[in-house]
């Protein structure tokens, strides 16, 4: 058991035919081809995919310059940027997305954060510890996450319904070997 969710939860993809059959010849593919089994850099025309993944630090992807549109948040929830995923698909094209979660994200339990959270906002930001509470009290039940996996369900089921036409792949990066994962809920359809 890994940050709330079980290891057989993942299928660590270590060649291209591990790969599920409805990514093949996607964006997807190509991603994993990059990032997973470090193929060489090819030199996309244009962006074909949108990421949408956590903005923590330990989380890089090694993909080329030009191949993706990449929006990152806390816990990769895109539910304030919506716009600019719509943007992407709509001016710049996209035809897929990948929603890319991550084990021990600091969006999971952030309750428990909170006194650190205003201390160190009074300290690095110069607030209040009112205004650091308040802050903290009106944003932290938005972006907090119970826990990676479920998020991930919810969120691809979420865009999928709202971009119907957009293939919406739900990955999961595993600080510990930084591979990208596919869902065994995600093998058949979420």
């Amino acid at each position: 058991m890994i940050g709330g969710f079980h290891v057989s939860d993942l299928i660590r993809v270590s060649s291209e035919n591990e790969l599920f059959l409805k990514y093949k010849n996607t964006p997807i593919e190509q991603l994993f081809k990059y990032h997973n089994f470090g193929h060489t850099f090819e030199k996309p025309s244009k962006a074909e995919l949108l990421v949408g993944m956590c903005m923590d630090n330990r989380n890089q992807l090694r993909i080329p310059n030009n191949f993706a549109y990449t929006l990152r948040t806390g816990g990769g929830n895109l539910r304030s940027i919506e716009f600019k995923i719509s943007y992407a698909i709509a001016i710049g094209g996209v035809k897929c997305i990948a929603l890319i979660g991550h084990d021990y994200c600091g969006m999971v339990n952030l309750i428990s954060k909170k006194q650190r959270f205003i201390e160190g906002m009074v300290k690095n930001a110069g607030w209040t510890e009112k205004q650091a509470g308040e802050h903290f009290m009106t944003f932290a039940p938005i972006f907090e996450i119970e826990n990676e996996i479920d998020f991930l369900i919810y969120e691809t089921k979420r865009l999928r319904e709202k971009y119907p036409k957009v293939l919406i792949v739900p990955l999961f990066y595993k600080i510990e070997d930084n591979l990208l994962y596919l869902l065994e809920a995600d093998r058949s359809t979420i």
